[in-house]
């Protein structure tokens, strides 16, 4: 006769492990749903013609329109290490505006008015207020500029982040009509450069002014209140990044060149824009730096030439235009300051030179 098996039942040993799930390992997904419904309804004010379809789906979709000839012009930033002061201080609702304005002010610099803006967050823990904060921030800015936000990505990385510490990065596409594109062309020695003025650091050097004040070791160092700031040092280091796309778009036609002052300060940003064989020469003393810059430099002993190569010290944005333009642009404006001139340059000369400062 064949042999009967005798069934068994396997139990499970009492000093198993429970069974893992997602949310052990440190990912929520009711947070993280949450989250991306908070961001949908935010996303869908921002909406403007041309947009396709709605938030949520795979790949986001809009459709240009009332070009003839469009260039697409593209950018993506992030925020950097002023995220730090963002979670120190528990504000979330200005680092958006950052991202938004600081890429707008990229594309904008080849003449592109602003299009759609997509965003992506990560998180150690995904906290689905503080997510939406972000957005806010995102939706504000992009609503100023008439710039729909049509996507983004929320990622949950335990591990990689710590649980309060998150990363903001953005992705925006823009159009110029082909023949106004500015792309510093029309740039001649001559030329004046008209400085308009930054509200901070926006969103560059902010590991030298966590350094300077030893922010990572001492966090109530932000808290500390400075009358020639009219704040404490962590409102004025969270001031947002300024945006001059409105301010400046109606002045493009008499505007041969713009250089945004953002990482790498003078030294780096206004060469980008100037055809080969012209430079510039500054004028420190024609306009007053604010006194953030000047509480960095001393505190830290920085030299003048650091300054300049890393903060904008209160210029965030340089128009280059013939003296009659940069004249009238200030005076429809009511701001700016002229703060040096395009030159022919010589077999040694620097491309940007900073009257006063020494090189080395």
């Amino acid at each position: 006769m064949p042999r009967t098996q005798k069934r068994t039942t396997q139990r499970a040993s009492p000093s198993a492990s429970p069974a893992a799930t997602y949310r052990t390992s440190g990912v929520d997904l009711d947070a993280n749903a949450r989250a991306k419904e908070l961001i949908k309804a935010l996303a869908r004010t921002t909406f403007r013609p041309g947009v396709v379809g709605d938030i949520g789906f795979f790949g986001a979709m809009f459709q240009v329109k009332g070009y003839r000839q469009p260039v697409l012009v593209a950018s993506t930033d992030g925020v950097g290490t002023k995220l730090k002061i963002a979670v120190l201080m528990d504000k979330y609702d200005t680092v958006g505006v950052d991202l938004v304005n600081h890429c707008v002010n990229d594309i904008f610099t080849c003449g592109a008015e602003p299009l759609f803006f997509l965003d992506y967050i990560a998180v150690g823990r995904m906290v689905p207020e503080r997510a939406a904060d972000l957005v806010k921030g995102l939706a504000a800015a992009c609503i100023a500029s008439n710039c729909a936000l049509i996507g983004g990505e929320t990622a949950t990385m335990p591990g990689l982040y710590a649980p309060d510490d998150f990363d903001l990065a953005g992705f925006i596409v823009g159009a110029v009509e082909r023949t106004r594109v500015l792309d510093g062309s029309r740039i001649a020695a001559g030329d004046v450069l008209l400085g308009l003025p930054s509200s901070g650091l926006h969103t560059n050097g902010y590991s030298l002014a966590r350094k300077v004040f030893r922010i990572d070791e001492k966090p109530r160092a932000l808290h500390k209140r400075y009358a020639d700031l009219g704040a404490t040092l962590g409102e004025a280091l969270l001031a947002p990044h300024r945006c001059y796309y409105e301010t400046l778009k109606g002045h493009l036609s008499r505007i041969n060149g713009l250089a945004h002052i953002t990482g790498g300060g003078f030294y780096e940003n206004i060469p980008r824009t100037l055809p080969r064989g012209l430079g510039v020469r500054i004028n420190p003393m024609s306009w007053d730096v604010p006194p953030l810059f000047r509480l960095i430099q001393k505190t830290g002993n920085i030299t003048p030439r650091e300054m300049y190569s890393v903060f904008n010290m209160g210029i965030g944005m340089i128009a280059m235009c013939t003296p009659a333009n940069a004249r009238r642009i200030q005076r429809e404006l009511s701001q700016g300051v002229i703060i040096g001139e395009v030159v022919t340059l010589g077999k040694k000369t620097d491309r940007v030179v900073m009257e006063g400062i020494r090189t080395s």
